[in-house]
């Protein structure tokens, strides 16, 4: 049963077997747990422990008893608990199998378990798991996927820091970006996510519940405006009324583009007063930019937004992060965003998710000349650049270019797109369709569902509160993973990019039924 998002534990994915159950039973927790499970006394050491032998039993209670030692703070989207999985589906304790339209956070690029990512670890596994970054120049896998990611960083780009996650990598990033400049401030825009670290924290704006209760957070972070083309006052020049704007601009069966061009020059403006009044150039390091906002719900900048972007950091001598950790790695049908959004490119690039197939690896690329005044020893960590890491970064690498799944992104996403536009013609409370390739985000408006309010009338209102969970709920009952996104009432897309044609088929259905059970 898939309900929704609420601030309970995961399910136990991430245990090692028989760890906890071994921890709790030396402690005698588990003496006074009345839970019954068909583990007897006699088991040997290789047998289930008493929380996986209940996991795996199909017991009601299973996700509850395990929840019990996990913290409050890790919310879960449902009470399944996964087994396994295979390509877009995963298979849980109760048998179901559920179509994944989250791939773990945009994380599994290449589909669950794909065989020569697997195999690439399981080979790794056995010849070398670990040699300390900080202790040894390099290894073998880290030679190898240094190389395969220097055919695929934009130009100028060649010099790498490893990390374990997204938000370790833009701490990483700004880390570098203030010794290379001995500047200390650092802006982001409204409706971002960066990450749950005390750094990466600071600069997340999309949701409070991310910040509340966490302060004195990171000194030195501002926030400006980013574009949210669905309430621009550009439309009201655009004949079509921006129909569709976040996927018309580069899906031409779609809708057309807007006429003007002027969009996009209030949150520059905001921006270029923001480097006046709060922050001086000579005290910012640099900007942090999500090329398609993530968790703040797709929002796709127009044409020339990044580059305004860009060309103030020049102005300014500032810095440019793109933070990809989401977006990057073919997701877009691109192998990063900012190619189709933008001429000019980053200073610092911070990537993660999709570059290893759901294996804990990101990285930053940068300008070589940032490191020149850097002392040895100041980055680096005890797992940054695992050799089973970088194995899994370099096989889910040639697996992209070996099964285009930039090209496959997207192709399946056009059809995903159209898609989703198409039931949103059925539809008027969903007021918006946008985003890149393979990351697809509708947003709700104000109003009922299937009919008796108009687009124009839903747009006028708010939607009402918890409507996207409300529909992610009901996919997760008819048997696909959906997820929300962001302080707006929506809902994202974020299927593995082997996707096939029948599985998004598959996937418009559910949502269509999903929307027909919550709206009506």
């Amino acid at each position: 049963m898939v309900a929704p998002m609420a601030a309970t534990a995961a399910p136990a994915l991430h245990l090692r077997r028989g760890l906890l159950a071994k921890i709790l039973t030396a402690s005698s927790m588990m003496a006074t747990s009345s839970l019954s499970t068909s583990t007897s006394s006699s088991a040997t050491p290789s047998a289930a422990g008493p929380l996986e032998s209940l996991a795996l039993s199909n017991s009601p209670d299973a996700p509850r008893a395990i929840r019990a030692h996990l913290s409050r703070g890790v919310a879960a989207l449902s009470e399944n608990i996964a087994v396994s999985a295979s390509g877009s589906y995963v298979e849980c304790s109760d048998g179901r199998k559920l179509l994944d339209m989250a791939s773990g956070i945009g994380v599994l690029s290449t589909g669950h378990c794909h065989p020569r990512v697997s195999r690439a670890v399981a080979d790794q596994a056995s010849s070398l798991v670990h040699a300390q970054q900080n202790i040894f120049s390099s290894h073998v896998p880290m030679a190898r996927l240094v190389d395969r990611l220097l055919k695929v960083t934009p130009k100028g780009l060649t010099t790498f820091l490893f990390a374990n996650s997204g938000s370790e990598a833009v701490d990483t990033a700004v880390k570098l970006a203030r010794a290379a400049t001995g500047k200390q401030n650092v802006i982001a825009f409204d409706n971002s996510f960066h990450g749950r670290t005390m750094g990466a924290m600071a600069l997340t704006n999309s949701k409070t519940y991310y910040r509340k209760g966490f302060g004195p957070l990171m000194g030195g972070a501002l926030a400006t405006r980013y574009p949210y083309c669905l309430r621009c006052a550009a439309r009201a020049h655009d004949p079509d009324g921006g129909r569709w704007y976040g996927l018309a601009p580069n899906v031409p069966p779609l809708g057309e583009p807007y006429a003007a061009r002027t969009c996009c020059q209030e949150p520059l403006e905001a921006l270029r007063w923001l480097l006046k009044q709060q922050t001086a150039p000579e005290e910012t390091a640099a900007i942090i930019v999500e090329p398609i906002l993530g968790e703040g719900g797709f929002l796709t900048p127009p044409p020339g937004f990044l580059d305004g972007v860009r060309r103030i950091c020049d102005e300014n001598g500032v810095l440019l992060i793109l933070d990809e950790v989401q977006s990057g790695v073919a997701r877009s049908g691109t192998f990063w965003a900012h190619e189709q959004l933008m001429e000019g490119t980053a200073d610092i690039l911070v990537f993660a998710k999709g570059i290893a197939s759901g294996f804990p690896f990101a990285g930053v690329a940068s300008r070589p000349e940032l490191h020149e005044g850097l002392t040895a020893g100041t980055f680096g960590g005890t797992y940054g650049g695992n050799a089973l890491g970088c194995a899994a970064a370099a096989a889910t690498l040639d697996v992209i270019e070996e099964e285009d799944l930039v090209g496959k992104a997207r192709e399946r996403g056009l059809q995903l797109a159209a898609g989703l536009v198409d039931v949103a013609g059925r539809f008027p409370s969903i007021v918006d369709v946008r985003g890149r390739g393979l990351m697809a985000a509708v947003e709700f408006g104000g109003g009922g569902g299937g009919g008796g309010t108009s687009r124009e009338e839903a747009l006028k209102t708010p939607a009402r509160p918890g409507v996207a969970a409300a529909v992610a709920a009901a996919a997760g009952e008819r048997g696909m993973i959906l997820m929300t996104a962001g302080a707006r009432e929506s809902v994202r897309f974020l299927p593995p990019l082997t996707v096939s044609a029948a599985e998004i088929d598959e996937a418009l259905d559910v949502f269509e039924k999903a929307l027909s059970d919550v709206l009506g």
